[in-house]
Parts: structure tokens; C-alpha cells; sequence
């Protein structure tokens, strides 16, 4: 199977995140692009990275069966595009012409939460400009003058899928847009995301922006690790305080969030561009996924992602 170069570790904080990063720096180490990995491997291949071994009853080894295939064929999925990795062991499960580029609409507000995590000082005031609000369709609806926390932005950003948000956390961040743009290209290099390029922060569609489901495992595995960006995205539903003390119930826009109890988030994207794409993650016991779907439709963009999801995480 073709093998691709290693992303490097990302997460240095504790063992556990060292461990993580390891996991995103092989997560596409082996693959069958357009066929699903073959039912006969069964045993996982554990991951390792400049000699590094998980320390005793923790970390990849103390894990049964970690990122094995399950042992029934994959659900046959709508979507042109999907890739479904165990996020422990960084195991590619499943794909399905996981490296085309294509538009990814909002799905690409992972590589923005990203950059406001790497940014810090999440309690630092926003100030909001006019500017922020010159999108389109999805806003919260942000007014000049108002004051908010990076935090409670980047919440509304990944529950909501805010594009005013998306415009003043980046202008709050970077200076404009575009410098922003640049911080987004920069961490997918870092991450390893080597058919991607971003041009906004929110994934409104412009020209040469594109991604693809392998590289948005990367970004969704890489978000997975960070719990502030795991939080906000697994949210339902909360009350948003605006400055004046006006309030709002803001909802989530992943249906299968909604709808399977062990879905854990991440983030939906949707334009005429890209079609309904999904990046979802999902835990049951000692088991975790990231599943991207690209380029589906209404119809089907909620039920291949739960297909995916039921297949890799429920063992009979």
C-alpha cells in the first residue's frame, strides 16, 4: 500500500497529546485511494515516530483492537468523496477518492478554529467593525461596537457556522482577511495538509480555494486533540448574550449531532460549490473516528455520515 511522508508531531503539551500527534502525523500512512482497505487486514499496524513507544497501560497499546477494520464491508456511501480514520492509532479504515480537491465550504472553519486556538488569549476582547458583516448568508448578525470574547465567537463559529464571526475573529487575529488566509495555508502546511488552500476564513467558495477528505482528517484529528474546539463543537444548542443583553438559542447545524448519541461534532459546510460536506466524530468505549463526507446532497449527506459512523464504532 503507498505510503506518504510523515506530518510532524504538533502536540507537545503531555505524553498523551505527544502520542496524539503521532497518530496525525501517520494518519495516512496507508490507503487505498478509490477501493476500501481489504476486509483481510484485520490487525492494526500501531504507529510510532522517532522511537517513541506509549508508556505502560496508557496511551496506543492499552487499547483492544485499536484501529481495527471492522469485520463487515463498509455501507455503500452517495458521496463521491469520504475517508473514515480511528483517530487513536491514526488508522485509515476506509476511503473513497479521498484526495480530490473540491470546494469544502464552512467544513474549512477547522483549520480557522485552529488558528484562534494557536493564537491564544481567548478571553480577548473583539471589537466589531462594520467590515465583519460584509457576507453572506449565515450570520449571527454582529453589529459595530459590540464587544465579545474570542471565546464566545469562536463558540458561535462552530455551532452556529457564523460567517460575520468567521471575518472578525480572523480580522481580530491576523489584521485582515487575507493575512489570515495566510495563518490558515500556513497551519495546513504544518499539519501536513498537502492538497489544500485557503483563501477565507469562513469557506464562502472563491477560486484556487480547495481541500480534500484526506486533508480535512488531518484538521478534524488535529481539532479532536484540543478541548476547548472539542467542547464547542459537540454543543447542541446554548444562549448567546449579545452586548446590548439581548439574547438568541443558537442550534447546531449537524443533524447527526443531533440524532446519534455518540456523534461528538465537528463541522458541516454546505454551497453550491461544494454540495453538503460533513467532517463528524464519534466515540464508543475505547473507540473514536473522524468521518469526512464531501460533495453530498441533502438527501443523503446525514444518513452516509451516520452509515460511516455505525460502521467503524458499533461492534456487535
Amino acid at each position: 500500500m503507498a505510503r506518504l511522508r510523515m506530518i510532524p508531531p504538533m502536540f507537545r503539551t503531555t505524553r498523551l497529546h505527544a502520542a496524539a500527534a503521532i497518530a496525525l502525523a501517520a494518519v495516512l500512512s496507508s490507503c487505498e485511494v478509490s477501493p476500501p482497505i481489504q476486509q483481510t487486514q484485520r490487525k492494526p499496524t500501531l504507529l510510532s515516530h522517532n522511537g517513541f513507544s506509549p508508556p505502560p497501560n496508557q496511551g496506543l497499546a492499552a487499547v483492544p483492537n485499536i484501529g481495527a477494520v471492522p469485520m463487515v464491508p463498509p455501507p455503500p456511501v452517495y458521496a463521491p468523496s469520504a475517508i473514515v480514520v480511528d483517530i487513536k492509532s491514526g488508522k485509515i479504515l476506509y476511503a473513497k477518492d479521498a484526495d480530490s480537491r473540491r470546494a469544502v465550504a464552512s467544513t474549512q472553519k477547522i483549520i480557522t478554529a485552529l488558528c484562534v486556538i494557536d493564537a491564544g488569549n481567548l478571553d480577548k476582547p473583539v471589537r466589531i467593525v462594520a467590515s465583519d458583516g460584509q457576507c453572506e448568508p449565515t450570520k449571527l448578525g454582529l453589529r459595530a461596537g459590540e464587544v465579545y470574547t474570542r471565546r464566545e465567537l469562536l463558540k458561535v463559529l462552530l455551532v452556529k457556522s457564523a460567517n460575520d464571526v468567521a471575518r472578525a475573529l480572523a480580522r481580530d487575529v491576523a489584521g485582515s482577511q487575507e493575512a489570515f488566509a495566510a495563518r490558515m495555508n500556513q497551519k495546513c502546511s504544518q499539519l501536513g495538509m498537502r492538497n489544500s488552500r485557503f483563501r477565507n476564513p469562513h469557506g464562502l467558495t472563491e477560486p484556487g480555494q480547495y481541500s480534500t477528505a484526506r486533508d480535512l482528517a488531518i484538521a478534524a484529528m488535529a481539532a479532536y486533540q484540543n478541548p476547548v474546539i472539542r467542547q464547542f463543537a459537540r454543543t447542541k444548542e446554548f444562549t448567546f448574550r449579545f452586548s446590548n443583553g439581548r439574547t438568541t438559542q443558537i442550534g447546531t447545524t449537524n443533524k447527526v449531532l443531533k440524532d446519534l448519541p455518540y456523534c461528538t461534532g465537528l463541522k458541516t459546510g454546505t454551497t453550491n460549490a461544494s454540495g453538503r460536506c460533513l467532517v463528524s466524530t464519534g466515540e464508543v468505549e475505547d473507540r473514536s473516528v473522524v468521518v469526512v463526507v464531501l460533495k453530498s446532497n441533502s438527501r443523503n449527506i446525514w444518513s452516509d455520515s451516520t452509515k460511516l459512523l455505525r460502521w467503524a464504532l458499533e461492534r456487535s
